[in-house]
């Protein structure tokens, strides 16, 4: 098999497995590490190259004309899931949203889902959701 059909191939039945329910997923520095790396192992396997080979990350890339775009697919998957959500009514948007009621946790605050939809395009919640509801504009 050629190049481009072995990077479909991996695109298309590999990563749907591995990312399979990504949407709900809070991915901390830890986890991103991890998909990160089993993005580079999965290129460094349709290349045949081995650890012992002592080949970068930049030039195993460059062969296969590939970015890293594993955790992109991820916030992809889950912006459009949210909105999803979002523009419905319902008791998992509450969730999302923070309205249901129940008792605080001591320590840090958790890790919400909307947190790295956050991070990447700097706004509140209110404006995330109000982004939302138009669709066309969401994706």
């Amino acid at each position: 098999l050629g190049l481009e059909m072995k990077k479909k191939l991996v695109k298309c039945y590999v990563w749907s497995v591995a990312l399979y329910g990504a949407e709900t997923w809070t991915l901390r520095k830890k986890e991103q590490k991890y998909l990160e790396s089993f993005e580079m192992w999965c290129w460094r396997r349709i290349e045949k190259i081995r650890w012992t080979n002592r080949v970068t990350n930049e030039e195993v890339l460059r062969r296969v004309k590939e970015q890293r775009i594993i955790l992109q697919a991820i916030t992809r998957r889950k912006a459009n899931w949210l909105g999803h959500i979002m523009r419905r009514n319902g008791l998992l948007s509450d969730i999302i949203e923070g309205q249901v009621e129940g008792k605080r946790g001591l320590g840090r605050r958790l890790i919400q889902l909307t947190d790295d939809l956050k991070q990447g395009k700097k706004m509140k919640f209110k404006e995330l959701k109000r982004e939302a509801e138009n669709r066309e504009n969401w994706r």
